[in-house]
């Protein structure tokens, strides 16, 4: 597990930080020097001037003549390197990574606010104002290069900032027209046909909404958001969304409560919502309010097999594109190994031990750091002889 917070271990500020979003850069970076970048200092070797702000991975002893605002980074953040960004308090002792250059799994946090309160909320929401993270994006933004990873827009609720939100996609268009946004929301903003039509408008080439569903009608899909209502918003969001010819993915938490009507929130899906662009069938993560309601939502993987392959089965046989994430190999129905993908983000991602003799490891998905709250018993290692059964298997078939 990467760890992306932390507290510095010293700071010195002559004065207070003016802004809170620095780009990282070291001996391998550019030539010149930017009051708007944070130089790291690896070694005892001589830090250059003229950079806002230092970063040191031990206490500096040397460098105070060039640096007028310095943090010694946790060592749990000693691996942020060129490229990476990081949000830092005025008085430098918050340290938040924002952005790692080389990973294609970054997330913005928009906000921790939310109309809903699912079961399973691995964030669960506060009431308290965060408008600083939209700031912070949007300074984000306007830093990162061109070319840059994918990003992915989370929260809470994101859509809850209405016009500031379009305002944001919109800036990511203009400036990475290249980089494709993903953004997480509960759909229910877009049953407005005003703000339907500001984000067709933003005209991003490649951006989608991952929209979660949870049931075929709203007794079961209101209950697990714990809001009466949301069903109808979510599916009129959902319309409006593919009448502008807009990127759709679909998503269905698994657990205990919606096992039972998969196979026919499935069937719903393939019958009245097959334009969406994928359906993702995910795996629990046991944080926040999944870990505080496990006893209600637990199932363990091995018990749900027969209602995923005929809810895959649903999906695949209607033309929808279906994946499998957050699953491990050694819990999956061989059936359905084609549909898995490695979903976990890298800085959340664990392996148990019994794992690591496993032959598949490396195409498997692995499981959340959370896993350690409740893994199934039936986790084991497939040995070679097994998995080249199975691979000829998969080819016969």
């Amino acid at each position: 597990m990467i760890q992306l917070h932390g507290r510095s271990t010293n700071s010195y500020m002559g004065t207070p930080l003016t802004r809170s979003v620095w780009q990282i850069v070291d001996r391998d970076g550019p030539l010149e020097p930017s009051t708007t970048d944070a130089y790291l200092v690896r070694d005892d070797s001589v830090a250059p001037p003229g950079y806002g702000l230092y970063l040191f991975l031990q206490q500096p002893n040397n460098h105070l003549d060039v640096a007028d605002h310095y943090v010694v980074l946790p060592a749990e953040l000693g691996y942020l390197t060129h490229g990476d960004f990081v949000s830092i308090s005025d008085d430098g002792k918050r340290i938040n990574v924002l952005w790692r250059h080389q990973s294609h799994q970054n997330s913005i946090l928009l906000t921790e606010r939310c109309n809903h309160f699912c079961l399973m909320c691995s964030q669960p929401p506060k009431a308290r104002n965060d408008d600083y993270l939209l700031d912070e994006a949007f300074e984000l933004v306007r830093l990162l290069p061109r070319g840059s990873n994918d990003i992915g827009i989370t929260g809470g609720e994101p859509t809850l900032y209405g016009d500031r939100l379009i305002a944001l996609i919109t800036l990511a268009a203009n400036l990475l027209p290249d980089t494709s946004v993903h953004v997480l929301s509960n759909g229910r903003r877009f049953a407005d046909i005003d703000f339907a039509d500001a984000w067709a408008g933003i005209q991003h080439p490649n951006l989608m909404v991952g929209i979660p569903l949870y049931g075929p009608e709203s007794t079961l899909h209101d209950y697990v958001v714990q809001s009466v209502g949301a069903f109808g918003e979510t599916v009129s969001g959902i319309l409006n969304l593919a009448e502008r010819r807009q990127r759709i993915e679909l998503r269905v938490v698994l657990h205990k409560k919606t096992i039972p009507q998969l196979a026919e929130t499935a069937a719903f899906i393939a019958r009245n919502l097959p334009f969406v662009d994928q359906v993702s069938l995910m795996g629990l993560e046991i944080m926040g309010f999944a870990r505080a309601n496990l006893e209600e939502i637990w199932i363990d993987p091995v018990d749900y097999q027969s209602e995923l392959k005929t809810a895959v089965s649903e999906l695949d046989a209607a033309g929808v594109p279906v994946l499998l994430f957050n699953q491990q190999n050694c819990l999956t129905d061989r059936s359905l190994w084609p549909f898995l993908v490695q979903s976990i983000s890298d800085w959340k991602n664990e392996y148990h031990p019994e794992c690591l003799k496993c032959s598949v490891r490396q195409t498997c998905g692995g499981f959340f750091a959370s896993s350690k709250y409740r893994v199934s018993s039936n986790v084991r290692a497939i040995d070679e002889i097994e998995f080249a059964t199975i691979g000829q298997s998969l080819l016969e078939n």
